[in-house]
C-alpha cells in the first residue's frame, strides 16, 4: 500500500471516528478539497479546473487537473501527479498547456499523452499560447553575472575551506519565501508548440511582468520597469510593444503601474491596470484601454471606485470583464468600451482557504458565460456557472464533509467608529451549536496587509476557532480596501491610529448583543494585523491574551532590514527613517510597550523576510524585560506566508488557542 494511499485511508477513519463531534477538528482540514483556475473549452462544452486539497503525507498543498463535462455534470481527472497549475487551451481546442513542478507541458486531448514543451534551467513563471497556436510565450527568470568579490589564494588540493564570501552590491537582494535571490531578470520566450529550443526575445538588465500577444503573433506587449534605477522605483512600470526580433517600442509613459492585462481579439485595443503615481499608502487601480490604432490612452472604470484585480477582453473585443472587490465581496463585472459596466457576478471567493481574504479563479467564454468559484456553506470552493442573468452550481466537492461538520454561521455586523463615526463593516462567526442563551469567549482576529479586505469567504483557521468555542470577530477597520480609495488611504501617514476605535467600535457593538462574556476577550493577528494587536495590547487593557504574529515594532529597523527597501519610506512614511524618527518612532508598537499588561505572545516563521523575525524577537525582548507573561513561538522553515503548509497554519491556530486558554 502506497503512503498517500495509507494517508488517505488514515484519514477517513480519523474523520469518520469523530463523526459525532459536528465541530471542525484540526485534523479535518485535510478532507477538504477546494476548486480554482476553471477555464472553459473553446467549443463551449467543457471546462477544465484544478482540483485541491492539502496532503497529509506530504503536508502540502496537493493539486490535480480535473475537467467537467457541462451536459451531463462528468467529472474526470486530467493530469494527477506534479501539481499542475495554470491550464489553458490552445486556440484550436486540440490541445492544453499546464505548468507542471514549475516545468512547461503540453498536453494532447485525443491521445491523453503529455510531453514537456522546453527543458529549460529555470522555473517558468507565466505563459501564454499565441492567437495562430503554433507558438508559446513565456515568462523565465535568467541569471546574470554575480559579484564574486575578491579572489582568493588557490587553495591546495583535497583542502577543505569555507564557503566562499557573498558580496551584495544590489538594493534588493531577497525576497521572502525565496531567501537570497540570485542575480537576473525575468525574460520572455518564444518556443513552438512542438517543443524545441527556446528562443529569448527580452533583452536588457530588466524584469518583465505580465504580457499578452498582438493578434497577429508577430509581437508581444510586455510590462516592464526599464529605467536605470528600478530598484529604488519599483512601481513605475510601462507598456512596451516587443516583436520577436527583440525590437522594443514604447506605449506608454505614465508615472506609477501601467500593466498589461489583455489584448483585443480584434487587433485594435489593449487593456490595461494602472494609476497615477501620488506616493500614498494606497492607490486604487484603474482599467485602462490603449487604441493601438491612434495611440490614445482611455479611462474605463473612472465610474468605479474600486481598486481592479484582474481584467481580460470579451471574444467579441466590444466589451472587459473585470474582477474587483466591493464592500468585502469579490465581483465580476463587464465594461462597454465607454466606460459604462453591470455587475455580473457577486461571491467570487475560495483561493484563499487559511483566512477570509479575497481571491477565486474566473473565467468568460464566447457566450458570456462565466465560470467562477464560489464557496458554499460547510464548505470550500466550488465551481458555479453565470449564465442568461442566473448562477447554478456545477460541484460539490465536500459534500461528504459538509454531511458531517458544521461551520460556525457568519454573520455581518457593523458600527459608527468612536474617532469619527466612520461606517466600519466587520462579520461574526458563532461557534457550531450557538446557543443566544449563553455567553462565550469572544477573539478579535485583525487581518493583514493593511490595505487588504475580509470578507463573508471560507476561512478554516477562523472556524477552527469558533470551533474551539470562541465567537470570533473580523473586520475591515479604514485602511483596507474594497471601500474606495479615501476609505483605504485614510492611514496615509497616520497608521497605526484611528483603525484601533474602529476595531474597539465593533468589538462594543458585539459586546451590545450580550452572547459574549466581557472577562474573556482576546485578539490576535498577523502582518499589518500583528501591528494591531501589539497596538491595542499598548493602548488598554480590555483584553485577557493576546497573540502578536508575524508584526512590525519598530518602523525605523523594519523599513531597513524588510524585503523591499525601497517602497516602504516613500510610500508608508514622509521619508527615510532619519529624517523623520519622531513620526516612525510614533506609531511603532515598541513605544508603547512601557504600558502593556496584558499576557502576550509573540509568534514568527523564522525564514519570515516581510516582517523579520528581528521585529518579533524586539517585541519579546522587550515583554521579558518587562516580566510581563510572554512566549516567543518560532515556525521553522516559514516565511511570511506562514500557512503555506498545513502543519505551520495549524501550528499557528494551536499555539494561539493554547495561549489564550492559559488565561481563561
Amino acid at each position: 500500500m502506497s503512503l498517500r494511499l495509507f494517508g488517505s485511508l488514515l484519514l477517513v477513519l480519523l474523520i469518520a471516528f469523530d463523526a459525532h463531534a459536528r465541530a471542525l477538528k484540526p485534523i479535518d482540514v485535510f478532507g477538504y478539497e477546494w476548486a480554482d483556475q476553471p477555464q472553459f473549452a473553446p467549443d463551449g462544452r467543457s471546462m477544465i479546473f484544478v482540483r485541491q486539497s492539502l496532503d497529509i503525507q506530504t503536508d502540502r498543498k496537493r493539486a490535480e487537473l480535473w475537467s467537467y463535462r457541462i451536459k451531463d455534470g462528468a467529472l474526470r481527472p486530467l493530469v494527477t501527479e506534479g501539481n499542475p497549475s495554470s491550464a489553458v487551451f490552445a486556440p484550436d481546442g486540440k490541445s492544453l498547456a499546464y505548468l507542471q513542478n514549475s516545468k512547461l507541458m503540453l498536453r494532447w486531448l485525443d491521445s491523453g499523452l503529455s510531453h514537456v514543451v522546453t527543458q529549460v534551467p529555470q522555473s517558468v513563471q507565466r505563459f501564454a499560447f499565441a492567437p495562430d497556436g503554433r507558438s508559446i510565450a513565456f515568462a523565465q527568470f535568467v541569471s546574470s553575472a554575480a559579484n564574486t568579490g575578491a579572489k582568493l589564494p588557490e587553495k591546495p588540493r583535497n583542502a577543505s575551506w569555507a564557503e566562499p564570501a557573498q558580496v551584495i552590491d544590489r538594493l534588493v537582494h531577497r525576497a521572502d519565501g525565496a531567501g537570497n535571490i540570485e542575480v537576473g531578470f525575468s525574460h520572455i520566450f518564444v518556443v513552438p508548440v512542438e517543443g524545441g529550443s527556446a528562443r529569448q526575445v527580452s533583452r536588457g538588465d530588466f524584469n518583465h511582468a505580465s504580457f499578452a500577444w498582438r493578434a497577429d503573433s508577430k509581437a508581444l506587449f510586455v510590462t516592464s520597469n526599464r529605467r536605470d534605477d528600478a530598484a529604488y522605483q519599483p512601481l513605475d512600470t510601462d507598456l512596451y510593444e516587443l516583436d520577436l526580433r527583440g525590437n522594443y517600442r514604447k506605449l506608454s509613459s505614465n508615472v506609477g503601474p501601467d500593466a498589461v492585462a489583455d489584448a483585443s481579439a480584434n487587433g485594435r485595443y489593449l487593456a490595461y491596470l494602472s494609476f497615477n503615481d501620488q506616493r500614498q499608502f494606497h492607490q486604487s487601480t484603474q482599467l485602462k484601454l490603449l487604441d493601438l490604432r491612434s495611440g490614445e490612452h482611455r479611462l474605463l472604470s473612472g465610474g468605479l471606485d474600486r481598486s481592479i484585480d484582474e481584467a481580460v477582453f470579451a471574444k467579441d473585443s466590444r466589451s472587459v470583464y473585470v474582477r474587483y472587490d466591493d464592500r468585502g465581496i469579490s465581483k465580476i463585472a463587464q465594461f462597454d468600451l465607454s466606460g459604462t459596466f453591470d455587475v455580473r457576478v457577486s461571491g467570487v471567493d475560495g483561493a484563499d482557504i487559511g483566512r477570509p481574504y479575497g481571491s477565486g479563479g474566473w473565467a468568460v467564454d464566447d457566450k458570456g458565460r462565466i465560470v467562477f468559484s464560489r464557496s458554499k456553506a460547510n464548505g470550500l470552493a466550488d465551481l458555479h456557472i453565470f449564465e442568461r442573468g442566473e448562477v447554478s452550481s456545477l460541484t460539490d466537492l465536500n459534500r461528504d464533509m459538509a454531511e458531517q461538520i458544521e461551520f460556525g454561521r457568519v454573520e455581518e455586523i457593523n458600527a459608527a467608529s468612536s474617532a469619527d463615526n466612520l461606517p466600519v463593516q466587520g462579520w461574526i462567526i458563532y461557534p457550531p451549536g450557538f446557543d443566544a442563551k449563553k455567553q462565550y469567549p469572544m477573539l478579535l482576529e485583525i487581518h493583514g496587509g493593511p490595505v487588504s479586505n475580509y470578507g463573508p469567504r471560507p476561512s478554516l483557521e477562523l472556524q477552527l476557532y469558533a470551533a474551539a468555542g470562541y465567537i470570533v470577530l473580523y473586520a475591515n477597520p479604514r485602511g483596507s480596501d474594497s471601500y474606495g480609495e479615501k476609505f483605504a488611504n485614510s492611514i496615509h501617514h497616520d497608521y497605526p491610529n484611528k483603525d484601533y476605535d474602529d476595531l474597539m467600535s465593533l468589538v462594543d457593538a458585539l459586546l451590545a448583543k450580550g452572547n459574549v462574556d466581557t472577562n474573556r476577550l482576546y485578539v490576535t493577528g498577523g502582518s499589518g494585523g500583528g501591528v494591531l494587536t501589539a497596538w491595542i495590547v499598548g493602548h488598554t487593557e480590555r483584553f485577557k491574551a493576546a497573540v502578536v504574529a508575524k508584526p512590525v515594532i519598530n518602523w525605523m529597523s523594519f523599513v531597513l532590514t524588510s524585503d523591499n527597501p525601497g517602497f516602504f519610506h516613500q510610500y508608508w512614511f514622509p521619508g527615510f527613517p532619519w529624517d523623520h524618527p519622531e513620526h516612525y518612532l510614533k506609531r511603532s508598537p515598541l513605544m508603547y510597550v512601557g504600558k502593556v499588561t496584558t499576557p502576550t505572545m509573540v509568534l514568527v516563521g523564522d525564514a519570515d523576510l516581510r516582517t523579520p523575525v528581528s521585529e518579533a524577537e524586539q517585541y519579546y525582548h522587550a515583554l521579558k524585560l518587562r516580566k510581563i507573561p510572554t512566549q516567543l513561538v518560532l515556525i521553522p522553515g516559514a516565511s511570511h506566508s506562514i500557512s503555506a503548509r498545513p502543519s505551520q497554519m495549524l501550528a499557528q491556530v494551536l499555539n494561539t488557542l493554547a495561549w489564550f486558554e492559559k488565561y481563561p
